[in-house]
Formats: C-alpha cells, sequence, structure tokens
C-alpha cells in the first residue's frame, strides 16, 4: 500500500504532524508498503533518509493544483490523482498531516479491498452546518460529473481517502470534474473537495470509514500540537534517531488527549472580544 502526504506552505506545524504520523505508520510497515511525501519543502524529510519516497513540487505545481478558482484544497485532488498515475495498480491512501495511526497497520489494509474515507459525518441532507446546507440547496437533485445528487447521499470527512488498487485514475477525475463543476457555482469553496471525494467514493464501492484506525484530531489541534512539539523537543534535545522515534510513538498513549473537542461558536465569539477589549501592552523588546 502507498501512503501519501501532500504538506506545504511556510508552516512548521504541518511538517511536525506529518513526521509523527509518518512514524506512527512506520513502526507497523511491511516491505510492500511505501510512504510518499509531496512537499515544497523536502528538507523537513531529511532525517528519514531512504524510509520515505520524496515527491518534490513547486510553487508553480502547487498554483496549477489549485486551478482557475485558486481552490487550495483542489490541489488535494491532484496530488492523489498524481500518486495513483505513479502507481496505478496499487492502493493509495492519502492523509491529511494531522493524523496518526493507533491501531493494527495489517487489518486496516484488508479494509482498503473497498474506498475508505475517515468517518461518516451524516446524510448532506441532515447536516445542520450554514456551509454544508447552502451546498446542498444548490446542489440537490442535479447532475454533476455524470452523477445525480440525492438524499442518500452523505458527507465524510476527507482526512483519510483510501483508493483500492487499479480504481485510483478513475476516481480522482470523477472527483476533479465534480468539484470543477460546482466551483463553477460560487456557492463556496470550503466543503467542495470532501463533498466531491464523499460523492465519488460512495458511487464506486461499499463506503468505509477508517476511523477505527487512524485518529483524526482535526478539532482539536490545540492540544495535539503542544504534545507533538514536546515529542519533537524531546527528540532533538536528546539525540534521537528516526528508529528511537519511531520506537517512542509505538508506545505512546493516544488515548490521553481528546481527538474530536467541539468549542462552541460563543465561547470562540467571547474570546475574540476580550482579546479586542483588553488588548496586550507594555510590551518590552531587547
Amino acid at each position: 500500500m502507498n501512503i501519501l502526504y501532500l504538506v506545504f506552505a511556510n508552516n512548521q506545524l504541518f511538517h511536525s504532524q506529518a513526521y509523527f504520523s509518518i512514524c506512527s505508520f512506520l513502526s507497523q510497515m511491511e516491505a510492500s508498503d511505501r510512504i510518499l511525501i509531496m512537499t515544497d519543502d523536502p528538507n523537513f524529510y531529511v532525517r528519514f533518509g531512504g524510509e520515505v519516497q520524496i515527491i518534490e513540487i513547486n510553487q508553480a505545481r502547487i498554483e496549477e493544483w489549485k486551478g482557475e478558482h485558486n481552490f487550495v484544497f483542489r490541489a488535494k485532488i491532484k496530488a492523489v490523482e498524481y500518486a495513483c498515475q505513479l502507481y496505478p495498480n496499487q492502493p493509495i491512501m492519502y492523509l491529511d498531516s494531522d493524523t496518526f495511526l493507533f491501531n493494527n497497520l495489517k487489518l486496516l489494509k484488508k479494509s482498503i479491498t473497498q474506498p475508505l474515507m475517515h468517518t461518516r459525518e451524516g446524510l448532506l441532507s441532515e447536516l445542520k452546518s450554514k456551509t454544508i446546507s447552502k451546498l446542498w440547496q444548490t446542489v440537490k437533485g442535479r447532475e454533476f460529473g455524470g452523477i445525480r445528487i440525492q438524499t442518500k447521499h452523505a458527507m465524510w470527512n476527507a482526512g483519510v481517502i483510501g483508493i483500492p488498487a487499479g480504481q485510483g485514475l478513475k476516481i480522482t477525475n470523477s472527483v476533479l470534474q465534480i468539484c470543477d463543476e460546482i466551483l463553477e457555482e460560487k456557492v463556496g469553496k470550503w466543503v467542495v473537495e470532501q463533498f466531491s471525494f464523499s460523492i465519488v467514493m460512495s458511487e464506486n464501492g461499499n463506503l468505509q470509514a477508517a476511523e477505527p484506525f487512524i485518529g483524526h484530531y482535526w478539532s482539536n489541534k490545540e492540544e495535539w500540537n503542544e504534545e507533538i512539539e514536546k515529542f519533537m523537543l524531546t527528540s532533538f534535545l536528546k539525540g534521537n534517531s528516526v528508529q528511537d522515534d519511531i520506537k517512542a510513538i509505538s508506545e505512546f498513549d493516544f488515548s490521553k488527549i481528546a481527538i474530536l473537542k467541539r468549542i462552541p461558536n460563543t465561547q470562540k465569539r467571547l474570546k475574540k472580544l476580550v482579546e479586542k477589549w483588553f488588548p496586550s501592552k507594555d510590551k518590552v523588546f531587547v
């Protein structure tokens, strides 16, 4: 199986997250498995040496992948397509950087005979998010990429995208078509890539959840980033090797920090107001 990460932009947190995630997989990988890292800065991954395959992409390629609507998450679709072009007859599993493997990799690999995404979030017609509701009102009953959008279609989290061997190019071509056609509707970009994968993956097999195997802490990044920062500092200060880090993560207690954390919008708004009303003062510089 090929495990794919796409990490770009000048943000060290993304690369730290990816390092942590990659180590969680390396502890269980077999000789037939491969980790692919598509990045605009390979220097963040030199420690891995031959443990991973680096695919360097430049800013021009990234801008091309964003397409005419400058949609950053369209680059994810193109990255998966690129990996499928390299290895068309092997399964591909794309991972967001804010993920980790906490269960048995062999069992996960057995599941990828069917399409995988991280978790089912609910029927498009029933989700309460204003963004998704607006999208649903635009697309319901209409045909995009040759698929009619119906009440049976659900939204799935796209932090994990697992594509069975031999289906990659067919699926990514369809996802790109749906994504581009919906972007033409000017309905808002935020969940269009996720929506497009959800529709196409469900139409190409018995779509399954990777959630029993892979954690995705998209809603609690603050606590996980703090934990990963501690991990990286410990590794650096102790002079650990990659093998030391892989061993440490194989013994890591993934259950000690929540992967899902709902913060009320009222709390977010109040925090912004407090910071606005009571800004930091008396700053002193060297």
